[in-house]
């Protein structure tokens, strides 16, 4: 799976376990709605600077938003 998919997926999981709305994270993380769907969707190459937006907004370290199996084992 491509790691833009990855990290989308990875948010969309923690957003919808805070039951924020795309809408709210986006706020949250003063970033447009439309970067966020773009990025849950895969269809976004994100910034390390807005990821770290994401990932802070999201209430999460960056150390256990990556500590997931689907960022293990490469690309495939």
């Amino acid at each position: 799976m491509d790691i833009r998919k990855k990290i989308g997926l990875r948010i969309k999981e923690y957003r919808t376990n805070l039951k924020l709305t795309q809408e709210a994270l986006a706020f949250k993380a003063e970033i447009d709605k439309t970067y966020v769907n773009e990025v849950e969707n895969g269809k976004r190459n994100i910034s390390v600077i807005n990821l770290e937006k994401l990932i802070y907004a999201l209430d999460v370290t960056i150390k256990d938003f990556f500590c997931s199996e689907s960022f293990d084992g490469g690309t495939n």
